[in-house]
């Protein structure tokens, strides 16, 4: 049987691959975005497979009724993809409070309505997988990305519980990190005034956002089909980080991790009550 795919922020980078790829497979793609008109050229291509959903993720009211609205006309939703987002640069005191919660809408409380949302349906038919789309910024982060990790890490850290809680019913939870990819998401990035002070550091961060537009090493199409690929697979890793550049820094994190640790392992140990 096809696949009924939900997957949000559809209408560019790895939401547009990722319903392509699918619509390739045969499968039907519900595609949700702000601005649907974006999807009116694969709409029109694939009539019998593809829909457009308008909806703002960040707007937690609206998630409930676009879901039921879905399962309605489908009468399932096998695969939903949480891709919606957008970016942001600014060192931690840069960075004001809406802009935060802002980008907590977008990245996780959003996400967060979507599952809920899915999730009664899924449970009764003991099937179905959650795609979390984060980031290799989700596993470490550098000056600059302060509250975009924050935002990612949270995603995750919800997610791993996430996992261990609907797995045994049979539904499948996927983590994405990519590394660079060739989408917009740096082009549609928000930024914080910036202090002088963190230009030796947030600095170079704002450069390689401004210069990497369209110059980045990874292909979209060739993510997306990995991740059809272990959407499909009976041994789906609980995180995919992608690209060379991805892959390299989440292992490179994991053994800093360690080497921080391993010095003050036997002290930290050491910490409980006396025997």
């Amino acid at each position: 049987m096809n696949k009924v795919w939900l997957v949000t922020g559809a209408n560019s980078g790895f939401g547009r691959a990722i319903a392509e790829a699918a619509v390739a497979a045969g499968d039907v793609v519900v595609g949700a975005a702000r601005r649907v008109a974006a999807l009116d050229d694969l709409v029109a291509a694939h009539p019998d497979q593809v829909e457009a959903l308008a909806l703002d993720v960040t707007d937690t009211a609206a998630v409930d009724a676009a879901v039921a609205d879905v399962l309605a006309r489908h009468g399932r939703i096998d695969v939903l993809v949480n891709n919606a987002g957008r970016s942001h640069i600014g060192a931690f005191e840069e960075t004001g409070d809406a802009e935060l919660r802002d980008l907590f809408d977008v990245h996780v409380f959003g996400p967060a309505a979507l599952v809920r949302a899915v999730l009664p349906s899924m449970r009764a038919r003991r099937s179905g997988a959650i795609v979390q789309m984060s980031s290799m910024g989700g596993q470490m982060s550098f000056a600059g990305f302060s509250a975009y990790s924050g935002t990612k890490f949270a995603l995750e850290g919800m997610t791993e519980a996430l996992a261990q809680e609907v797995g045994p019913l049979g539904i499948k939870t996927l983590i994405v990190e990519p590394g660079a990819f060739r989408t917009s998401l740096l082009a549609n990035l928000t930024a914080s005034p910036e202090i002088a002070d963190y230009d030796s550091t947030v600095g170079g961060t704002r450069a390689m956002a401004a210069s990497s537009e369209g110059s980045a090493p990874g292909d979209p199409a060739k993510a997306a089909a990995l991740i059809l690929e272990a959407v499909a697979s009976p041994d789906a890793p609980l995180r995919l980080p992608l690209g060379d550049d991805g892959v390299t820094a989440v292992l490179t994190h994991l053994d800093q991790v360690r080497d921080d640790v391993a010095p003050w392992e036997k002290r930290a140990r050491s910490t409980g009550f006396d025997a």
